[in-house]
């Protein structure tokens, strides 16, 4: 008999959070009942946006037990990737579109004391990660285009997390799946039923206030897709 598959995992974006008060959100959603917080961290050269960096990781990292997400969304981020698991980051992820030696970079991570994750693009396919698929702890689906919050998810992501699915079953390999844009209470069943296992949400749970009943519908979202799978 297969396991049964653990608990869809929620995970709150900082980037959707009051930045003027920043370690409240952070403590708000803890006590809401999050799993993992979230930091998406941005170039303005990769992606037309300048966000966080390692010192913002380092400063979240004091005010929560929760697991650090660092999704970097940059170039060249092997130069980066010590620095934020230094900072606190339990998984740190690069995007393959960055990466020219993404083999190199995932052990690099894992090296640097983190569980590495790599992070497609709307455009990219599956199957160009079938040779680190066994190294990885984590595969991010962007169900926008990276960049800014609040935008709509992408249809087409459900397709990919149903491949991503079957790629993980069919050479019995643990990853985790993750989606990243335009989650909310709404899509969050069919997502989770497509294959997702970390939902990522940022305007989702941020500006639903208040926070409990938000992260409480993705949950019960989620609960109802693994029950009629």
């Amino acid at each position: 008999m297969p396991s049964e598959a653990p608990p869809v995992r929620i995970a709150p974006s900082i980037l959707s959070a009051d930045f003027g008060r920043l370690a409240d959100e952070v403590r708000a959603v803890e006590a809401a009942g999050a799993d993992l917080i979230h930091v998406d961290v941005m170039d303005g050269v990769f992606v037309p946006n300048l966000t966080l960096g390692a010192g913002a990781v380092a400063a979240i990292s004091k005010v929560t037990k929760l697991p650090i997400d660092a999704h970097l969304m940059i170039e060249k981020p092997e130069r980066y990737v010590q620095a934020f698991a230094d900072a606190g980051a339990s998984l740190v992820s690069v995007h393959l579109e960055a990466c020219t030696h993404l083999d190199r970079i995932v052990e690099q991570i894992r090296s640097a004391g983190a569980e590495p994750g790599v992070a497609l693009n709307p455009h990219s396919r599956p199957e160009a990660l079938d040779y680190v698929l066994d190294e990885c702890a984590l595969v991010l689906v962007m169900s926008v285009n990276p960049g800014f919050g609040g935008q709509s998810y992408l249809p087409s992501a459900g397709r990919k997390l149903r491949r991503l699915k079957e790629m993980r079953q069919a050479r019995a390999l643990s990853f985790a799946i993750e989606v990243d844009g335009g989650v909310h209470r709404g899509n969050a069943e069919d997502i989770v039923r497509a294959g997702a296992d970390i939902l990522v949400s940022g305007s989702g749970i941020f500006q639903e206030p208040p926070y409990e009943r938000a992260i409480a519908g993705l949950r019960d979202a989620a609960a109802r897709a693994r029950a009629k799978p």
